[in-house]
């Protein structure tokens, strides 16, 4: 019992911290797109503002339903998709030190999904 209450809060840690985090990057990007301001970079090339736009969903709106638990494993996937192209595509030719919060990012997004919310979510209720 002590076992599944230590993992559900490791779990919600996970979560929510990584989660929160990644909002400080998407918040921007959300203001951006309200603002009508759809210049943004194009590393896949599908146009800079589908870029923008599933920029946002991966790293603002996805956060928010992984916080409050909600498709928590679907919702991860896209902040994980978009930690891959910025660690191996916009940031390819960098350094470690410079691809290393995206590949943190990755890491903790792909966690997520396999292993889902926990019992501390709106998926478990």
């Amino acid at each position: 019992m002590k076992n599944t209450i230590l993992k559900d809060l490791g779990l919600a840690l996970l979560r929510i911290g990584s989660s929160v985090l990644l909002l400080t990057h998407g918040f921007p990007k959300f203001q951006k797109l309200l603002s009508g301001d759809f210049e943004f970079g194009d590393p896949i090339g599908i146009g800079s503002t589908l870029t923008l736009f599933l920029a946002v969903l991966a790293e603002f709106i996805c956060p928010i339903l992984i916080i409050i638990g909600y498709k928590t494993r679907w919702a991860a996937v896209f902040p994980a998709v978009t930690m891959v192209v910025a660690a191996f595509i916009v940031h390819a030719q960098d350094t470690i030190g410079v691809k290393e919060k995206a590949l943190l990012f990755l890491v903790a997004f792909v966690s997520i999904s396999l292993l889902g919310p926990g019992k501390y979510s709106i998926d478990k209720k």
